[in-house]
């Protein structure tokens, strides 16, 4: 068993060691999640009129490939160097290239070039932010890495839900792989500890910070954006006890 604990921005890349990380993708199932999202990322940044855009939590890449091969122009950025690595051999696999950066979102700016008509924060790695200064600090980063009129696309799991202790995973979307159980530890309302349980007999853990619906698009206004849309699952209806995922789409002015 391997255990990882986490309370602090900084811990952020510690949490996703090599045994995790070569064990992502199974998690994921690429195919299974394309078929969940139904292209809902290209449709909204095609809509917005993205052309260049900051995938800032690339993971091992699906997005940022999956962007790519769509037309967009994509940087990916992570702050694990092994999930930066893992991105770069997907890419490849998948006959894409686009750059890669590793970097704290805190220092963002000081390691991007430039700036993006749109930036995407996916599968729910801002509840890595625990402090509320960190959580302001990286959507002013973000706000300040967009051109005039950009979109912000920001996920999370459903915490609203998992606090109120009705964690229920489908499988449908994002973690699709079916070589892994995902499962609550722990929840309060300063932190939740996901456990991975895999086939094998490993286990994982990931501790985040729970942060509600109502909370982060509050916290999205208060950094400069307007419009700020909540989706679940894709959805802009849905179910707020049963939806897995909780998307943001918030436009820079």
């Amino acid at each position: 068993m391997t255990t990882n604990t986490a309370k602090s921005a900084d811990d952020f890349a510690g949490q996703y060691i090599r045994t995790l990380v070569d064990r992502w993708d199974e998690l994921i199932d690429w195919d299974r999640r394309e078929e969940g999202e139904q292209g809902f990322f290209v449709e909204i940044l095609a809509g917005a009129g993205a052309s260049r855009v900051l995938d800032a939590a690339a993971g091992t890449g699906y997005h940022s490939v999956m962007l790519a091969q769509h037309g967009f122009d994509v940087t990916a950025v992570d702050g694990s160097a092994e999930m930066i690595e893992r991105s770069r051999l997907n890419a490849a696999r998948h006959g894409q290239s686009f750059p890669t950066v590793q970097t704290d979102w805190r220092q963002l700016r000081d390691n991007i070039q430039g700036r993006y008509d749109a930036i995407v924060c996916l599968g729910s790695s801002f509840p890595h932010l625990f402090e509320e200064s960190d959580r302001r600090a990286v959507l002013a980063e973000f706000h300040a890495a967009l051109n005039p009129g950009g979109v912000l696309i920001v996920d999370h799991r459903n915490f609203d839900s998992i606090r109120r202790h009705r964690y229920e995973s489908s499988g449908n979307y994002y973690y699709c792989g079916t070589g892994a159980s995902v499962s609550v530890a722990h929840i309060d309302d300063q932190l939740c500890r996901f456990q991975y349980e895999f086939t094998d007999g490993s286990t994982h853990h990931l501790e985040v910070y729970p942060i509600l619906s109502a909370e982060l698009s509050a916290l999205l206004r208060e950094s400069g954006f307007e419009s700020v849309e909540e989706f679940g699952d894709f959805r802009r209806d849905f179910d707020e006890n049963s939806a897995d995922f909780v998307i943001h789409v918030a436009r820079k002015t």
